[in-house]
């Protein structure tokens, strides 16, 4: 769908490649396996050169439970601290896996197992000290210590040292195909800080980002300001990597839980951006031009539905697998988006032509049966315990499947509880496993397979754990031959449809605004506010 003044911006899965060194075993069995039949593109937004100076106010979902992007996998948290915190790599427009911190590509060695990481050198933190090895060893022991993607990686690194004061070994104790692209996402990130300022909780923010953190309002703003002492990359900017400006003075996040707060806001010029948009409303924001510029964002990711593996009604496969067929994913989504222009129903991960795409497990997707539910359900001795639906309504999508889906589970003589709350509240809560049996969430659609969703990984919400996930997720990851990669992670899908840990819905398309004083200012999944500036 493109409109006349949309930024209509697809993410295909494009290719997600590493450039130079090709001897480089990871990087040359990455390259490969992702490459993909459609070409990618970050649609740049054409305007005259920014100016500098000025605030942004940026309207968000909500509120961030929290600053550490560590500790967090919530999107929101990571869309704010990618300013102030920056990772040794990040992805360029093309999905390419491209230096930040790090001087360039690691040298890997013949058996896949040393990676050597150059570092930058006159790199300061916010605080003014130069960044060396020892801050960096330090931030991803800290990520590998309490980040589920983190952990899992963490499983595979047999040690992780200083050499000199700008280098980093790392050894794994097997090949791990997806080691780079995990230290590159934005959610969840494996961010570098200074080591003084590590703590098990951090209550100071000290990065290398463009941006420093000055002050937090809970409920009414996140603030952040230039650093003047911010050490570029000097290549052209593309997607998340290369040159970053602070262009603006200040950046203003503001919770605004309300998606028609959040519509209302961009087309009176509240806010010079709004994030997420429920879709009904591009009709609206059409007609605010050209004032406001509506961005649609293809591919933009899944919703999924996590399970409670660990306590609970859901504990029980049995019943998970009665659930599953209970649910009708197709109704979903046409309860979350209305419009077949911004969502896909299928049950493959990823796209066709793309190196994982898989039909594993495709006979389990959209049942919608509520009679076999209920037979299932009463084999597995289901004695009437409600299922504790969370979601929140500032991802108002969320909501309307969530309210679909009880009823969904009602016909298949389910009791159910909906539990909604704000989204800050939802993610903290979720982290009890005492306090519910499924949640709505979603995620962005990435071309490697482990970078989401976090259940894949360790210790995520939901607390998924089996033989058949670990011995999937083992042969995968250690298998760099690209040829091969995309036959086993079908394996892996096929244990997800089996087990049930979460259901992956569909694919959508995401709706944000922007005013159109805003310039420079490129779409992106974590949308980034470098190189972005107010027109006068």
């Amino acid at each position: 769908m493109q409109t006349s003044g949309t930024n209509l911006v697809q993410h295909p899965l494009p290719t997600l490649e590493l450039r130079g060194r090709r001897n480089l075993l990871g990087a040359a069995a990455l390259t490969a396996a992702l490459t993909l039949a459609c070409s990618a593109s970050w649609a740049q937004t054409v305007t005259a050169t920014p100016s500098k100076g000025g605030a942004a106010n940026l309207a968000m979902v909500g509120e961030p439970q929290g600053l550490d992007p560590m500790v967090s996998t919530a999107d929101l948290v990571g869309t704010i601290m990618q300013h102030v915190y920056e990772p040794l790599y990040t992805f360029d427009a093309n999905w390419a896996i491209a230096p930040m911190l790090a001087d360039g590509l690691p040298t890997v060695s013949k058996d896949g197992l040393t990676y050597t990481i150059p570092l930058r050198k006159g790199v300061k933190f916010h605080n003014g000290r130069e960044m060396t090895a020892d801050d960096v060893v330090a931030s991803l022991q800290r990520w590998m210590e309490l980040n589920p993607r983190g952990k899992a990686v963490g499983k595979e690194v047999a040690s992780l040292t200083a050499k000199g004061p700008l280098a980093v070994e790392l050894k794994l104790k097997n090949p791990y195909a997806p080691l780079l692209a995990q230290l590159a996402l934005p959610s969840g990130m494996a961010a570098i800080m200074a080591k003084e300022s590590i703590a098990p909780q951090l209550k100071d923010f000290v990065g290398t980002g463009p941006y420093q953190f000055k002050e937090r309002r809970p409920d009414q703003f996140t603030v952040l300001v230039r650093f003047d002492g911010y050490a570029s990359r000097k290549e052209a900017a593309s997607g998340y990597a290369g040159k970053r400006e602070a262009l603006l003075d200040e950046l203003r996040f503001v919770p605004v839980p309300s998606a028609n707060t959040r519509v209302e806001g961009a087309l009176s010029g509240q806010f010079q951006y709004a994030d997420l948009l429920p879709v009904e409303a591009i009709g609206r924001i059409e007609k605010g031009a050209p004032a406001v510029v509506p961005i649609v964002t293809k591919n933009f990711g899944f919703p999924y539905i996590v399970f409670n593996t660990k306590e609970g009604v859901l504990a029980s496969q049995p019943l998970r697998r009665a659930v599953q067929t209970a649910v009708g994913t197709g109704e979903l989504l046409v309860a979350g988006f209305g419009d077949n222009r911004f969502f896909v129903v299928e049950p493959n991960f990823f796209p066709k032509g793309t190196p994982y795409y898989s039909d594993a497990g495709s006979k389990l997707y959209n049942e919608r049966n509520p009679q076999a539910a209920k037979e299932q359900a009463a084999k597995a001795s289901y004695g009437g315990q409600p299922v504790r639906i969370m979601a929140s309504r500032q991802y108002e999508f969320h909501y309307n499947m969530a309210l679909v889906m009880s009823e969904q589970l009602k016909k298949a003589g389910f009791k159910t509880e909906l539990q909604v709350v704000d989204w800050a509240t939802l993610v903290q809560r979720r982290n009890d496993p005492k306090l519910w049996d499924v949640y709505f969430t979603h995620s962005g659609l990435f071309p490697e397979p482990m970078l989401s969703p976090p259940q894949l990984g360790d210790g995520a919400p939901g607390w998924w754990e089996s033989d058949a996930k670990k011995s999937s997720l083992a042969a995968f990851n250690q298998e760099t031959d690209p040829a091969k990669r995309g036959p086993l992670w079908g394996k892996v899908q096929q244990v997800v449809y089996d087990e049930v840990p979460f259901i992956e819905v569909g694919k959508f398309n995401g709706l944000s605004a922007r005013s159109a004083k805003l310039q420079g200012y490129t779409p992106a999944i974590w949308p980034f506010f470098w190189n972005t500036g107010l027109a006068k």
